[in-house]
């Protein structure tokens, strides 16, 4: 990711904490629970390998190209399963937001520079992506907002961390944020 190192590793940090949550998650629920926790921790991972400041760690030219295979992959998947799940169309538009990064930020050949990171990409796809997430971030925010304000937020205090659906809510609000953080530095 380009950018100030100080935000590019608070960035990995978020997604890696991010994603260790989603690898709890995969522990309880349903199999459709456990599925999209394992897709939202691989996102959160990838997030986090991609973001770690170019000045630390540059991927050589083939680490894009895994980048983009894996993402590719993890896209194709959750179009298989957005059959029976709609959030799984969520995974595709992130998948596939990680495939156009990838292949933005691949070096252009043996000089190593960014041959579309100069551009920012294509600019409709990214402000397209830039839309997408800003209105799931939103979304996602005013559903973490308490229904009534006298509710009582505690909740259940001895209630299993994977299946506390605030969490796994404020954990997609997370990647969201971190998704809309690196289109930005495109």
């Amino acid at each position: 990711m380009h950018g100030p190192a100080m935000s590019g590793w608070l960035l990995v940090a978020l997604c890696v904490a991010t994603g260790a949550y989603c690898l709890l998650r995969m522990r309880s629920g349903s199999e459709q629970a456990r599925r999209a926790a394992g897709g939202e921790a691989l996102m959160g991972f990838g997030m986090a390998a991609m973001a770690v400041p170019a000045a630390a760690a540059a991927p050589s030219s083939w680490g894009w190209a895994v980048f983009a295979a894996v993402f590719g992959a993890a896209a194709l998947r959750a179009l298989w399963l957005a059959r029976t799940d709609v959030h799984h169309l969520h995974h595709l538009v992130g998948s596939a937001a990680m495939v156009y990064m990838a292949v933005t930020m691949a070096p252009a050949g043996p000089h190593g520079g960014h041959a579309m990171h100069t551009a920012g990409g294509v600019p409709l796809v990214t402000g397209a992506l830039l839309a997408y997430f800003a209105v799931y971030v939103l979304r996602a925010g005013v559903r973490l907002m308490p229904a009534q304000a006298g509710s009582g937020a505690g909740g259940s205090g001895g209630a299993d961390w994977g299946a506390r659906p605030e969490l796994a809510l404020a954990c997609r609000l997370s990647m969201g944020l971190g998704m809309l953080a690196m289109l930005v530095t495109l």
